[in-house]
């Protein structure tokens, strides 16, 4: 067996190097998508669905997308509330959060539902899509689209999620919030480096080994009210 010299393994060393150097900085790129549904007519999906637990900047960037009448209704999701912005407690859930912030800065527009998801521990953006589903029944609406608007690096790990939460029968179309600047640089902040890397470890489980009860779809109750400015 013919093995390298030090000289050889030195250059398989700089080129292994070469490739995780390039394929780290690919990796914001590869994480986040932008591409909205083109809905059963081809005229785009007509439910906005925003995860609720975005930063407040994110969902200012929302706004944007609620007045711009491409949408009849907006869906908020997400599950109990593991912190409060400014500490202002008041909200149960992140879904109720966000919806109450929007609404506040978007009166007159689509009408915005929270669609609280129940308390878990694992698999909350699964749970959330269940509730989606489980609203879109009780309000008797048939989705055939939706455009999921999230975190830029979780995006596509987010559609994937509600691809298998919705079925086949639903287009899940996906809008990425801008991610911060260290995140193009992920690697210099330790912080950046820990959402990088938790997504893309996060993405290859569920595509690999996530394999959802779609059993559960139905045991979903409908939940989620419109919201209106006090």
């Amino acid at each position: 067996m013919l093995w390298p010299t030090l000289s050889g393994w030195l250059v398989l060393l700089a080129l292994a190097a070469l490739l995780a150097l390039l394929g780290g900085r690919a990796l914001p790129a590869l994480l986040t998508v932008n591409e909205p549904a083109n809905g059963p007519d081809g005229r785009g999906a007509k439910t906005l669905v925003i995860e609720g637990w975005l930063e407040a900047d994110d969902l200012d960037q929302a706004l944007v997308l609620i007045r711009s009448a491409r949408y009849q209704q907006v869906l908020t999701t997400g599950g109990p509330i593991e912190d409060s912005w400014n500490n202002m407690p008041g909200w149960s859930s992140y879904a109720e959060r966000a919806a109450e912030y929007l609404v506040d800065r978007a009166p007159g527009g689509p009408p915005i539902v929270a669609v609280p998801a129940p308390p878990t521990e694992q698999d909350r953006t699964f749970h959330s899509a269940l509730q989606v589903a489980a609203w879109s029944r009780g309000a008797g609406i048939e989705l055939g689209a939706i455009d999921l608007y999230t975190a830029g690096i979780h995006s596509r790990r987010s559609r994937t999620v509600f691809e298998m939460a919705l079925g086949p029968a639903v287009e899940v179309g996906v809008l990425a919030a801008p991610s911060p600047d260290s995140i193009a640089h992920w690697w210099t902040s330790s912080r950046s480096a820990k959402a990088v890397i938790g997504e893309a470890l996060s993405l290859t489980w569920t595509t690999c080994c996530f394999w959802p009860d779609r059993p559960a779809l139905s045991a979903e109750r409908p939940v989620g009210q419109p919201k209106s400015p006090a």
